[in-house]
């Protein structure tokens, strides 16, 4: 089984992932570190702007779902279930869907995201309620398939996770899901 996630920035699709790889075995197959790896390879600083820019221009150059296909594949090869964190362009949907892996998103309302993404202190997270606030904008209606359309990849999704609750309840949200055969 493969899994994509997605969801808005802060709403707690690291905190899904990371349960799906300690509680139900998943593999890990990170966009961030794929497109960071690349950030660092150009020699561009790594923060919001160069991660959706070199995003873009790969998914312009090789199509609307080059990094989650590349991700993809690493997953079918390793031979088991395995999330990849994290959709974010209808492109990539479209393909995960094609192939008959689950998109899951996530979202939590916009004050509680961002007091998580501060408080998790990544390099891109450092940022006002207004940048915060800017840089979701930007990302969440894209016209392309190649853009960044986080809202048209949500809708898309075959499951959705509110996660303005405690981690248990998180927790319990998932196993409710499994138990009910959404990831099926």
């Amino acid at each position: 089984m493969i899994v994509g996630i997605t969801g808005t920035n802060g709403a707690g699709k690291g905190t899904v992932v990371d349960y799906l790889v300690e509680q139900r075995g998943f593999a890990h197959y990170s966009v961030r570190e794929f497109l960071i790896e690349e950030i660092e390879r150009r020699g561009l600083p790594v923060d919001r702007s160069a991660m959706r820019d070199v995003a873009n221009e790969l998914r312009r150059e090789h199509g609307p779902a080059y990094v989650v296909q590349t991700l993809f594949e690493r997953a079918k090869a390793a031979g088991k279930d395995a999330v990849i964190e994290s959709i974010r362009a209808v492109g990539e949907a479209e393909f995960l869907q094609s192939v008959g892996a689950k998109i899951v998103a996530v979202d939590a309302d916009k004050p509680i995201r961002y007091d998580r993404a501060i408080t998790r202190g990544s390099h891109t997270d450092k940022v006002t309620f207004e940048e915060f606030v800017l840089q979701e904008d930007r990302e969440m209606a894209g016209t392309e398939p190649w853009d960044m359309n986080i809202n048209g990849v949500m809708q898309m999704a075959d499951i959705r996770i509110e996660n303005n609750g405690s981690l248990e309840k998180l927790h319990q949200q998932i196993e409710n899901l499994f138990a009910h055969g959404k990831f099926d």
